[in-house]
């Protein structure tokens, strides 16, 4: 499993590089200022990060009690990225819904649109992720 540190370096890169995409074309997309999206973005990376050291560690001890292992085939990454960003939807849509001062029906089209791109970021980073920074358990599994 990875260690803390790992996970840390983990969280800390996922958000910065998710930030510096999704805050332009967030407020192109939307026709929102950069800043709303920004601050909604920051709020959204801080809680992200917090959730995703917390649901990565219990995916991960879920998966070697189950599986005996961590290493993750295509069905599980995409288990792990839709089951990730659900969980992150109803911890952000009632601060959204507030901030941006929109029903919780037009929060929730914009969360799930966010939603779709994290999804689809998440997996792409994570894959990427784990190819730069393998487990040592990994290799006896080649």
């Amino acid at each position: 499993m990875r260690s803390f540190p790992d996970r840390i370096r983990h969280a800390i890169s996922f958000e910065i590089i998710a930030l510096l995409l999704m805050i332009p074309l967030g407020s192109l997309l939307f026709h929102l200022p950069a800043g709303d999206v920004g601050v909604v973005g920051i709020v959204g990376a801080t809680v992200a990060m917090l959730w995703n050291m917390v649901f990565n560690h219990i995916f991960d001890l879920a998966m070697k009690r189950l599986r005996g292992t961590t290493q993750k085939t295509g069905a599980l990454r995409i288990l792990h990225a839709v089951s990730f960003e659900l969980g992150l939807l109803a911890l952000l849509l009632p601060f959204v819904a507030w901030y941006l001062g929109m029903t919780l029906l037009q929060a929730l089209v914009l969360d799930l649109a966010v939603a779709g791109f994290y999804m689809v970021f998440g997996l792409v980073f994570n894959w990427a992720y784990d190819r730069i920074f393998p487990l040592p358990e990994w290799s006896a599994a080649d």
